[in-house]
């Protein structure tokens, strides 16, 4: 199946300020495909977060002269979303009906409710999209082998189990768009390989993008399919501004 794109930024520009140190990121391009495994790569500071908050849609650019993502999910949907044209316009509904059906989130701890058990935490984005669908789920689980522990509470998995958790509740309500914030960062080396090829086969398979952002480069240098850095100077004491560039 020939891929499409899922996502267009041109032009993008995003200033915090805080307590007078301002730091500015500037994203002159990029784009996005089904299927893609895409990483997103750099040190502390180097405003990886930043694009990560622009790209789950929860922090507004300052500037922007493309957003758009082409999410083509029912026959009846023309696919594409001007979100440039949702933030001017302030529309936090239609930003939130995006986020909910067509976007997951892998946390860097994994963000797994402890109260719940690993099924019920699997099940929640689902069925917060109304889809009490329960063998989807499950095919999930066992594909990335914690289909034994459904019963358990999070608790009694290990870091990498719980990580592996967290990326099938993200993609149990099928969304078109994963993103992950540095959830190899609480693994150890041989771990964090796996979950990555993980990460890879699952989007592979599914037609799922999924934006990863780690600070290891060779964790990722030789699987995914296409790699953002950041160039970043420090302008002033109370300046620093950084410019994504793809690698």
């Amino acid at each position: 199946m020939k891929a499409q794109p899922i996502l267009e930024m041109h032009d993008v520009f995003k200033r915090r300020e805080q307590g007078g140190v301002a730091f500015e990121l500037s994203v002159p391009q990029i784009k996005l495909s089904s299927g893609q495994f895409i990483a997103i790569v750099g040190d502390s500071g180097c405003g990886k977060s930043t694009l990560l908050d622009m790209l789950a849609l929860v922090s507004r650019p300052t500037h922007m002269q493309q957003f758009d993502y082409f999410f083509k999910a029912a026959q009846d949907e023309t696919g594409q979303i001007d979100v440039g044209n949702l933030w001017k316009i302030n529309n936090e509904k239609g930003l939130a009906a995006i986020r909910k059906k067509y976007l997951g989130y892998v946390l860097q701890t994994g963000g797994l409710l402890p109260f719940l058990t690993v099924f019920q935490n699997i099940r929640l984005p689902a069925l917060i999209n109304g889809d009490d669908d329960t063998s989807y789920p499950k095919q999930l689980a066992k594909k990335i082998g914690v289909d034994r522990f459904l019963n358990k509470k999070p608790q009694f998995l290990s870091g990498g189990q719980r990580q592996r958790v967290a990326i099938i509740r993200a993609l149990a309500h099928k969304p078109r768009l994963i993103l992950a914030d540095e959830p190899t960062a609480a693994v150890d080396k041989k771990r964090a390989g796996k979950i990555v090829e993980d990460f890879y086969a699952l989007a592979e398979k599914s037609g799922t993008t999924i934006v990863m952002v780690t600070h290891d480069r060779e964790l990722v240098r030789d699987i995914s399919n296409a790699t953002y850095t950041f160039e970043v100077n420090e302008v002033s004491e109370s300046l620093t501004q950084s410019v994504t560039v793809k690698i």
